[in-house]
């Protein structure tokens, strides 16, 4: 057994030496400026006109069907929504940098990525519509999405559950030499969870091949930033664990993409884990139980505005010949009416019996649950006009 010393990469000083914050620099990558020009002296990406139209058409969509499902939820169709107005660059873009066989483990704002893998419309109105024809059986909560096919694991709720899982995971693809890698999404709010944590130090350690791609958009639902931390951002924590770590700006589609691609090669190279921090701005509100009207001003947003990724990466598009005015509108006016129409399809789905609620779990289910189960169908059995979905199928 060799001998260990923790003090071998240490430096000597004779004088007291503060490290104050600020005193190491991390840049942002940025190669698109806000009006979708490329920076003097910055570099596109190699990317083809087909890669770069299904990113643009991906946001787009992305962003029309969280315009239709904010106001079905406002109309009271659903219950609950998460929007990523704003953000659809650090999630289309990233996930466009990846192989299929990557897993990527989300949070709740990042169903731009599962819509480039191939998730259909049909399939996100299902799961939040609850009904027969959602896997999850109605056991989830809307935007709680999940594919095994697409390599996308099921969304939690609790903050912070995946970054650990997600260490975990990407270990097991090291162990069985499997060519891939895993890619963990959250906000910069869930890494003030102490899962974020366990998660990367876990993954320092062991050397795991897992991307930690962290959007800061500068809200922890109504904390700001310089609220949650008094440190240089998410970046500065992994360099503190020994992480890779790349800074980028989260609202460039091309800065994106090449910090992931550059991770993901990184990470598959050396099995160790990236970080990468997203600074972004989320223009929605948290959720459609947020009013940030509360919290931030309209000056703020319209600043944001002015940086949005769609209209960026459109500009740069149009610069190249790639893209045409009419077309993309007819893609616009076209996905809108598919979205509608899938939605009017799926809410008239019957949503799943409340007698397989604790199904699938068990060999034999306990008799406590069928106790609970029992009671939740006589409850609703005498109350039928106050579930009127639920209690047609009883």
């Amino acid at each position: 057994m060799n001998d260990r010393n923790h003090l071998d990469h240490v430096a000597l000083t004779h004088e007291v030496k503060i490290i104050e914050n600020g005193l190491l620099e991390i840049p942002m990558l940025a190669i698109l400026d806000p009006d979708g020009n490329i920076y003097p002296g910055a570099t596109a990406p190699d990317i083809d006109k087909a890669l770069a139209e299904k990113i643009y058409h991906t946001m787009v969509y992305t962003r029309l069907l969280d315009e239709r499902m904010v106001a079905a939820q406002r109309q009271g169709r659903i219950s609950f929504y998460l929007a990523s107005t704003g953000e659809e660059a650090a999630a289309v873009a990233s996930a466009a940098a990846l192989s299929e066989n990557d897993m990527i483990m989300s949070q709740y704002r990042e169903q731009g990525a599962l819509a480039f893998r191939g998730y259909t419309t049909d399939q996100f109105m299902n799961q939040m519509f609850s009904n027969r024809l959602d896997p999850n059986k109605g056991r989830q909560m809307p935007i709680h999405y999940g594919d095994k096919a697409l390599n996308f694991m099921t969304i939690s709720s609790p903050l912070g559950t995946q970054i650990p899982q997600a260490a975990g995971y990407a270990y097991g693809q090291k162990l069985a030499g499997k060519d891939a890698v895993t890619i963990c999404y959250f906000g910069e709010g869930a890494a003030s969870e102490g899962d974020f944590h366990a998660g990367v130090n876990m993954a320092a350690v062991l050397n795991c091949p897992v991307i930690f791609f962290c959007r800061n958009n500068g809200y922890a639902i109504s904390t700001p930033a310089a609220e949650q931390f008094a440190g240089d951002g998410i970046a500065s924590r992994g360099i503190g664990y020994g992480v890779r770590t790349i800074r980028v700006d989260g609202n460039d589609p091309l800065a994106v993409y090449s910090a992931t691609k550059q991770a993901r090669a990184m990470a598959l190279e050396t099995n160790q884990p990236v970080l990468i921090e997203a600074m972004t701005y989320r223009l929605a509100a948290h959720s459609t139980s947020d009013d940030p009207s509360g919290y931030r001003s309209k000056n703020e947003e319209d600043k944001w505005r002015l940086k949005d990724p769609l209209t960026r990466f459109k500009q740069w598009l149009l610069s190249k010949a790639w893209l045409d005015e009419a077309a993309t509108e007819q893609f616009m006016q076209q996905t809108r009416s598919d979205i509608l129409a899938a939605l009017k399809t799926s809410e008239q789905v019957a949503v799943n019996p409340l007698a397989d609620i604790v199904e699938d779990v068990y060999a034999e289910v306990p008799w406590h649950l069928k106790e609970q189960r029992d009671a939740l169908i006589a409850h609703v059995k005498k109350y039928p006009s106050k579930y009127p979905k639920t209690s047609g199928d009883l």
